[in-house]
């Protein structure tokens, strides 16, 4: 077997399916692993990060094969490889981990210090990760795989529920971890900054751990429609009244006990003048605003070192103007960086087979073509709600 297909990154918003060379056992600096596995991708997640790169937002150079949401059948492993095996149906972490440096020991996963020469953290498909090929493709490419891999435990009951299962490479824990680091809990009134599939994944989360009420915000009507029909109170951050004041029509009080920002640092500014300027300090400080005294604020949505496409000198540093002083005075902690996915996913999976989470109806799963995948990164740019996942065999008989 030696073709294969990917997505890659060409030039600021426009991608396209290229033929790519067949994975091999071997790390990013061609040295031989045989603690990896080769994967035939069976679903793989247009993700908002993705959009950062294709927008331009980020130092990525033409040519990088995207994608870092990958679910996939293993095909080959490497001769070190003892719990997985040729057909078995895996859920991919998008951290690339080792397992064996003391972030892995900890369960940070995020910040492993083995698997990219630059910084701690490796990803697969992203700029700056490690150089790791990315996943929207045909055939990738997983590193210590009998660390990483997250084998289902029954491959048919796996595949008809592989759209909700898809969303464990990144999405549901990503959301999960926002909501945790937050600190909802049962009784939580909580407000989720992003009508996106991670602020909707941390929405559903906050639900899961029992939370009173969700409140979802965003400046997309659309979106927030959608949310609105899979259960959430919602706040139109585009109307010139206040988030504070939308917040208390629905509770009564200006505050909720937890927020969690799923915008990440492309935020647009609140207010019906606001909403069309990028903003990219304006959700930590709303959060500030309306989270309680001593509450917490979980922070997965995206922020970066550097962005050559910011709206001033120092957002292209990453450095952000925010009211630090009002979250010292209210005693507010943050939790912040990427999300250790394996800490959260075999539970989210037992969750997932349960039927105790619809994720998929949540953030509006819609499986389409590899060929079509252009076509999806256009519309979900474009607003519209819906959670794009790539079919790159055709195994679904799926179009956009």
């Amino acid at each position: 077997m030696s073709g294969n297909r990917g997505v890659a990154y060409v030039r600021q918003n426009v991608v396209e399916v290229r033929s790519i060379p067949f994975p091999k056992l071997e790390d990013p600096r061609g040295r031989r692993i045989e603690h990896g596995a080769i994967l035939k991708c069976v679903t793989t997640n247009i993700c908002g990060s993705d959009q950062h790169m294709v927008r331009g937002r980020t130092t990525a150079n033409e040519g990088l094969i995207l994608g870092h949401e990958i679910t996939g059948e293993v095909l080959e492993v490497g001769r070190d490889v003892e719990r997985l095996k040729k057909g078995d149906l895996v859920s991919v972490p998008f951290n690339v981990a080792c397992g064996r440096c003391r972030s892995c020991m900890e369960q940070q996963t995020g910040v492993c210090l083995s698997v990219n020469p630059s910084r701690a953290g490796g990803a697969y498909g992203y700029v700056d990760m490690g150089g790791w090929i990315g996943g929207q493709a045909e055939y990738v490419l997983v590193p210590y795989a009998d660390f990483n891999l997250l084998k289902f435990p029954d491959r048919d009951q796996a595949l008809e529920k592989i759209r909700d299962l898809t969303c464990l490479s990144d999405i549901l824990p990503t959301g999960y971890h926002g909501a945790v680091t937050a600190g909802v809990g049962p009784g939580s009134t909580v407000y989720v900054a992003g009508a996106g599939p991670v602020g909707l994944a941390a929405a559903a989360s906050a639900r899961l751990l029992g939370a009173a009420v969700v409140i979802v915000g965003d400046v997309n009507v659309k979106r927030l429609e959608h949310a609105e029909t899979v259960g959430f109170d919602t706040v139109n951050l585009s109307l010139d009244t206040s988030l504070a004041d939308q917040i208390e029509q629905i509770l009564g009080e200006p505050e909720v006990d937890c927020a969690i920002d799923a915008v990440g640092f492309e935020a647009r500014g609140h207010g019906h003048d606001g909403a069309q300027h990028e903003a990219p300090a304006t959700v930590l400080s709303s959060l500030m605003e309306v989270t309680r005294v001593a509450g917490r604020i979980g922070v997965p949505g995206l922020y970066v070192t550097d962005d050559p496409g910011a709206v001033d000198q120092a957002a292209k540093r990453g450095a952000l103007s925010i009211r630090f002083g009002l979250g010292w005075a209210k005693a507010h902690s943050f939790f912040t960086g990427q999300t250790p996915v394996m800490k959260y996913n075999r539970a989210l999976m037992q969750a997932i087979l349960w039927n105790k989470i619809d994720i998929a109806k949540v953030v509006g799963v819609q499986m389409i073509s590899l060929d079509d995948s252009p076509a999806g990164y256009a519309q979900f740019d474009a607003g519209v709600p819906k959670k794009f996942v790539i079919d790159p065999h055709g195994m679904f008989n799926v179009s956009v």
